[in-house]
């Protein structure tokens, strides 16, 4: 076959360190749209984004040459240093450092886009860590808590 062709749809989920909350209402927009300059950049989109002032959810649809590794680290390290310019009062922020990626098919797409856009209704009821560990838990991934928060 002479062409090459992707439908890669992932669910990234990562907190600030410490969960510190940093992520404000009027931030989060601008973040948003931040990302998404990104992922067109690397030959991705963001196609949903979410979450609250202490993490994110981030729906992004991955080039052919793109991993989920590269994707979440030319995200945090941008994002990072874009808030650190544009917001000199959060020159403690940091990401965490681990991740979690979720693997969404085509299908499903509209639900996990629902979801991402009832993230502050969902947290009323709901910790960042156990929201977290429900994911791992649906999505099959064992896990050591020792190693999962920073």
């Amino acid at each position: 076959m002479p062409q090459s062709f992707a439908s890669l749809h992932v669910h990234l989920v990562f907190s600030t360190k410490h969960r510190q909350p940093f992520l404000s209402d009027d931030l989060r927009p601008r973040l948003f749209e931040y990302i998404g300059g990104i992922a067109r950049q690397n030959d991705g989109v963001l196609v949903s984004a979410g979450g609250t002032e202490d993490h994110v959810h981030l729906l992004t649809s991955l080039g052919r040459s793109n991993s989920v590794a590269d994707a979440v680290r030319l995200i945090k390290t941008n994002t990072s240093g874009w808030i650190h310019d544009e917001f000199r009062e959060l020159r403690e922020f940091q990401w965490q450092q681990g991740y979690g990626a979720f693997a969404v098919s085509f299908s499903n797409i509209d639900s996990v886009k629902q979801y991402l856009a009832n993230q502050e209704e969902h947290h009323r009821k709901r910790t960042y860590q156990d929201e977290f560990r429900e994911l791992l838990r649906r999505h099959g991934i064992d896990w050591d808590e020792r190693y999962v928060w920073d």
